[in-house]
């Protein structure tokens, strides 16, 4: 059999292989959305208890939603708080495949890390401190955690108390890294990070109750009241 060249069997191949004619868009595929069998898993937004937050069970096949709750070994030390908001795009839209995680010091202020060398603070047995929720279908993020004790800060000073959070989206090439502090708290007029944010954009840094009792914070990625980013 004779050869034939391939544009004479596909005459689809003679057109420029990004022929939208030919493939449509390709689906955006920088950070998100995720795979979500895999990153968030049941109770990885729940830090203090055993419960399913943190996955959307709604996106998980029958077959696929095994993965295993997570296993507290006993009830962490100090105030247990809810924390939540909805992730915002620069239009003010929910953004509903985001991805939030957040890392903090236990009760005490003190991290369950070895870079946290002080020996002064014991380490809570029953706490990690690390924590993932995908946003629902309305944007939100939640979790269940206790309110963090003030670590050190520069020159010897202490921080607020604050959660430190990282931010996953389709079109955010790179993790967005943020603060969450709590209106009210000791330490947040002094503290030396939140200084250094212009005062007229601090608000977009701090927690707020609501009348259940659950500290708020939206975060937004763009246009008014956007959130303040960390550079990395």
């Amino acid at each position: 059999m004779a050869d034939i060249a391939l544009e004479d069997r596909n005459p689809a191949a003679r057109q420029d292989n990004q022929d939208p004619a030919i493939f449509g868009q390709t689906p955006s595929q920088t950070v998100g959305p995720f795979f979500h069998y895999g990153l968030p898993w049941k109770g990885g937004a729940d830090l203090i208890g055993k419960s399913d937050m943190g996955a959307r069970p709604e996106l998980f096949g029958e077959d696929h939603y095994v993965l295993n709750l997570s296993a507290p070994t006993g009830t962490p030390t100090g105030e247990a708080i809810e924390l939540a908001g909805i992730v915002c795009d620069h239009d003010g839209e929910p953004v509903v495949d985001a991805m939030v995680e957040i890392w903090q010091a236990n009760a005490a202020g003190r991290y369950r890390s070895a870079d946290d060398p002080r020996d002064d603070i014991a380490i809570d047995p029953h706490f990690v401190g690390f924590g993932r929720s995908s946003t629902s279908e309305a944007g939100e993020f939640r979790f269940r955690t206790v309110m963090p004790g003030r670590v050190p800060g520069p020159g010897g000073s202490l921080q607020a108390p604050h959660i430190a959070v990282s931010l996953f989206a389709r079109g955010v090439l790179r993790r967005l890294a943020t603060r969450i502090y709590f209106a009210g708290s000791d330490g947040l007029a002094d503290d030396p990070v939140l200084a250094l944010v212009p005062a007229e954009r601090r608000d977009t840094l701090i927690a707020r109750r609501d009348g259940e009792g659950v500290w708020r914070l939206d975060l937004r990625l763009g246009g008014e009241g956007e959130t303040v980013f960390f550079d990395l």
